[in-house]
């Protein structure tokens, strides 16, 4: 029954190819939704669709989940191999089909073919099938083919229905024989063969022309692509000069810095070690005052009178400490000095460098390739006199 059923036109082989790829199946399957596809090219397309674990059907859109076991349909499969055994099959392989871009047969039945020729007599285009009459037919071997094209009637004069086969200088248009001899008459004509091989020698200077400007294009290019890569060089450069002199700025800022720390903190330990040496000498005149007071107490109740004359005596020998100098110690310390000149120097640097900065753009602007490293140069050879500025105030802070 199956052999029965099998037409050999091109409708029923349309109606056994795979949708995906175009062609008769192979090892055909069915879906859930009903259509069939090669195994090969539904697996492809399903495991693109495996990240979001929804399948759907190439054809009609319809989705599974999860998705679905494959099953080879053996039916279909029998099918499709008689197809494959038939002449109109082997006569019509899947290549010859018309595509996207194609020129399709006039002539052709269900699914076209492609067109190999086109004829300006009949203003059609046929496929190599279709083209045996114009070899064959004594008639149509008169016809004119030629290079298969979409758009034949643009080929043909619209007044005479003739073949568009001469080109008017004067009008500057294609035109048919039959022109030439009403309103084109007396006119600058010539075969359009003849205009082609005239434009062709155009065409190559023009062709040399534009490769002429490729290359010096080219050249541009390269020397746009060399004059980047310097100013990529040059700027890292500056960069790298720019960042070794903040670096060593501010190198000289810390040392500075640890220097007037040193100062402040020597000051800071000469004037505490001479207040702990007074301090301890008072400690100890204390301590030596109130021992004679108490021995003054304990000689004050004795009942000999000998022994408290003599002892009395010895007592009231003066101990030194009643003529000693006044002791005094600065307890306001004071570093006013240090910090009225960093201050000043602060808005020294401030100053400075807001003026410098200002023509540091400008600097930057101008100083293309080379010049870049100049720039550097001078701001630093510019930053100089502000380090000299910092040396000179923190001597100041010293004295």
């Amino acid at each position: 029954m199956a052999e029965a059923s099998i037409s050999v036109n091109q409708l029923s082989v349309d109606e056994f190819s795979c949708p995906v790829c175009l062609d008769l199946l192979k090892d055909p399957v069915a879906i859930p939704c009903g259509h069939s596809f090669c195994k090969v090219c539904i697996n492809d397309c399903w495991n693109r669709e495996d990240k979001n674990r929804v399948y759907s059907c190439p054809q009609c859109r319809d989705t599974f989940t999860p998705r679905p076991v494959l099953r080879r349909n053996n039916m279909l499969a029998e099918v499709v191999e008689k197809l494959k055994k038939t002449e109109v099959q082997a006569a019509s392989p899947a290549h010859c089909y018309a595509g996207p871009g194609d020129v399709e047969c006039d002539f052709c039945t269900g699914r076209k073919h492609k067109a190999v020729k086109s004829c300006l007599m009949c203003l059609a285009s046929f496929c190599e099938t279709h083209l045996k009459p114009h070899y064959e037919v004594p008639g149509l071997k008169r016809h004119k083919l030629v290079e298969v094209s979409g758009n034949l009637q643009e080929k043909i004069c619209s007044e005479h229905d003739k073949v568009l086969e001469i080109y008017c200088r004067t009008d500057q248009s294609f035109i048919c024989y039959l022109c030439m001899t009403d309103e084109h008459k007396s006119h600058d004509t010539v075969s359009v063969k003849a205009y082609r091989t005239e434009k062709q020698s155009e065409l190559k200077g023009e062709q040399m022309k534009s490769q002429q400007r490729i290359q010096e294009k080219q050249k541009k290019v390269q020397e746009l692509k060399q004059a980047v890569n310097t100013i990529k060089l040059s700027a890292q450069t500056a960069v790298k000069g720019s960042e070794r002199i903040f670096t060593e700025m501010i190198s000289s800022m810390e040392k500075r810095r640890s220097e007037v720390k040193e100062l402040i903190r020597a000051q800071e330990k000469a004037e505490l070690s001479r207040a702990e040496r007074l301090l301890k000498q008072l400690q100890q005149e204390i301590a030596d005052l109130q021992r004679r007071v108490t021995e003054l107490e304990q000689l004050s109740h004795t009942h000999n009178h000998i022994h408290f004359l003599q002892r009395f005596q010895s007592l009231c020998v003066s101990s030194g400490y009643e003529d000693s100098p006044s002791i005094t110690v600065n307890q306001h310390l004071s570093f006013d000095g240090v910090r009225k000149s960093l201050s000043t120097l602060k808005n020294r640097l401030e100053e400075f460098c807001q003026k410098e900065f200002i023509k540091i753009p400008k600097h930057v602007q101008e100083g293309v390739g080379a010049q870049n490293g100049s720039l550097i140069q001078l701001n630093c050879r510019r930053i100089k006199p502000c380090q000299e500025t910092f040396l000179k105030e923190l001597q100041d802070c010293r004295m």
